[in-house]
């Protein structure tokens, strides 16, 4: 699945937590399956919300939802 461009301030806290090469690792893994097994991939509470999220560490999740096919970073 297509994840669209970050917004500038998460790529900025991406790179001040010193998370970039975790972040196109697991972006590479979701690109070309979003269930990867590393992933942990989960549909939160309350569900009819659609949104998602994703582990990038132990510590950091990416949370996302889904327009038109593509995946938005939040």
């Amino acid at each position: 699945m297509e994840i669209k461009p970050l917004r500038k301030d998460l790529e900025r806290f991406i790179t001040s937590h010193n998370l970039k090469n975790q972040w196109e690792k697991v972006k590479s893994f979701f690109e070309n399956d979003v269930r990867h097994p590393s992933l942990h991939t989960e549909l939160l509470e309350p569900r009819w919300h659609g949104i998602y999220y994703f582990r990038l560490d132990k510590k950091y999740r990416a949370l996302f939802f889904i327009i038109e096919g593509k995946a938005e970073i939040f």
